[in-house]
């Protein structure tokens, strides 16, 4: 198998919802924004992806190839806008819900595609949570990804934590014939008693890859963590998580690029905390290779990726991406395409902090009575 230039998107920190991960308040009505959705002639910054089934997708039988829609899109460019939040309500959660853009993308059974969208939110009137959240829908199913943060007020003063990119990708595998339509919506809502605003200043929306190897059993190498949270302070100081479990690549991989996005909360809901505090932590990528029983690592990386991180308080939640390209597949005697990966978060001091799993209960639009799970802390490997 020939090498694949894939094209990754912009990593930065990232986070999530109001309620449901506790985000502060000191205690936008929302004002109809546009939303785009990309047209065939529209074309990202890199090269433009093929919406087609690429040569080596495999159609089996008369239903694994559908026909390609004569619209698809596979990248959307976000109009520059300011959406208004509203505050926190008595109950439940209130979050304005603003379509950004939409892509489409004709898939065969076996295909697994590469989902990237990139956000940059900033100029705040006052705290304000955003998130980045893609919903990806086809006849009979779905997969939903939000990662996002609280965006400080426009100051000046705390630059790092109020101009943020926010990034959101995963691998998309429908695993029937059909025709995926993702959509990015951004999530705001005001942590102070009074509405805000917030400035989506530019983004986008791509499939990155449309063909990305799967493993042998013809399911995507990734992994989400369920719902709950995984807590991590002076008596739990480690876990091990997100982590995809030991899996079987197709023969002919000579790389593997692994990601892991950790969705870290600081000051857990159990505990005091520390208003004017932070909580630290390090992060570390960790990438095995097994023999072909999977009993004994043959080879390992885990210093390509770690980083310590430092969140305060009043930024609540952030996700630290972690990126491991070029692991080198061994053709060592005793060496196998088994492999495994995972993110070993270990708490050093300050507040308390977790990974965070799948967020649950999110409103698919405002006033909406009709609720969604969309994962956060997540895994996956892009062989080559």
């Amino acid at each position: 198998m020939s090498a694949k230039n894939v094209t990754f998107g912009a990593v930065a920190l990232v986070t999530l919802g109001i309620s449901l991960t506790g985000c502060r308040g000191d205690a936008v009505n929302a004002a109809p924004s546009p939303s785009g959705t990309a047209t065939a002639a529209q074309k990202s910054s890199k090269a433009p992806v093929s919406t087609q089934a690429k040569p080596d997708v495999k159609c089996t039988g008369q239903n694994d190839c559908p026909p390609v829609p004569a619209a698809a899109a596979s990248s959307a460019t976000f109009k520059p806008q300011r959406i208004t939040a509203p505050p926190p309500p008595k109950s439940g959660i209130d979050h304005n819900v603003v379509a950004l853009g939409t892509v489409r993308l004709a898939m065969a059974a076996k295909q697994t595609a590469y989902v990237v969208s990139s956000l940059r939110a900033n100029a705040a009137t006052v705290r304000t949570l955003v998130d980045n959240e893609v919903r990806c829908t086809w006849p009979g199913g779905g997969k939903n990804l939000v990662m996002g943060q609280n965006i400080y007020a426009g100051t000046g003063q705390n630059r790092q934590w109020e101009d943020t990119w926010i990034v959101t990708k995963f691998l998309l595998h429908p695993g029937v014939a059909t025709t995926a339509t993702c959509t990015t919506y951004a999530r705001a809502a005001s942590l102070y008693t009074q509405k805000s605003s917030v400035r989506i200043a530019a983004g986008s929306l791509r499939f990155a890859d449309t063909s990305v190897t799967n493993a042998a059993n013809g399911k995507p190498l990734d992994n989400e963590i369920p719902y709950g949270d995984l807590p991590v302070d002076s008596t739990h100081r480690t876990v091990r998580q997100p982590a995809l479990p030991i899996t079987t690549t197709p023969a002919g991989s000579h790389e593997l690029n692994v990601f892991g996005d950790v969705d870290y909360q600081v000051c857990q809901r159990t505990g005091k905390c520390d208003k004017n505090g932070s909580s630290t932590a390090r992060f570390t990528l960790i990438v095995n290779q097994w023999n072909a029983a999977g009993t004994k690592i043959c080879h390992t990386d885990s210093s390509t990726s770690s980083v310590t991180k430092t969140i305060p308080y009043w930024v609540h939640h952030a996700v630290v991406p972690l990126y491991t390209p070029h692991f080198a597949v061994s053709k060592a005697p005793g060496c196998a395409p088994v492999f495994n990966a995972y993110v070993r978060v270990d708490w050093l001091r300050g507040d308390t902090g977790a990974v965070q799993g799948t967020a649950v209960g999110l409103p698919d639009r405002r006033g909406s009575s009709s609720t969604h799970r969309s994962a956060m802390s997540h895994l996956y490997i892009v062989p080559a």
